[in-house]
């Protein structure tokens, strides 16, 4: 499981450092994408084998359907980390997240997400002040 908050600066080659404890459970192989809210998703392969089969069995026939599964593949790539424990990132996905220096990479249970920081502190400050309504919202889920 992933989890923690982790700065680093991605470099002006578009490496960035993944925190050592991501590095093991990420394994030799993993697969980033576009995210959410401006992010990066970063999964190891079993759980983007996983995700991959949710997917394909959205009904082709949605619009809606067809739209996401374009625009979450269309961004995804295989990567691996270097000897020093970074990843390239390829230039569509730092774009499309603002990634130039100061970054967030932070656990998010069976994923990594990677941030600018700008982004982060701005999507962190605002799910702060409705952290209580969102708690509510969600009890039916059994937590």
């Amino acid at each position: 499981m992933f989890m923690g908050e982790y700065q680093h600066n991605i470099d002006d080659k578009g490496r960035l450092t993944i925190p050592a404890k991501f590095r093991e459970e990420l394994g030799a192989s993993f697969v980033i994408t576009r995210g959410l809210d401006n992010c990066l998703f970063v999964y190891p392969r079993s759980e983007w084998e996983i995700l991959e089969a949710k997917l394909k069995s959205l009904p082709f026939t949605r619009s809606d359907a067809r739209a996401f599964v374009r625009f979450f593949f269309s961004g995804a790539t295989e990567s691996d980390l270097d000897k020093q424990g970074r990843v390239l990132i390829p230039p569509t996905l730092r774009e499309y997240a603002k990634l130039v220096r100061d970054c967030v990479v932070i656990g998010v249970s069976n994923r990594v997400e990677i941030w600018s920081k700008e982004t982060w502190e701005a999507y962190s400050a605002k799910a702060a002040e409705s952290f209580a309504e969102i708690a509510e919202n969600i009890v039916d889920f059994d937590l």
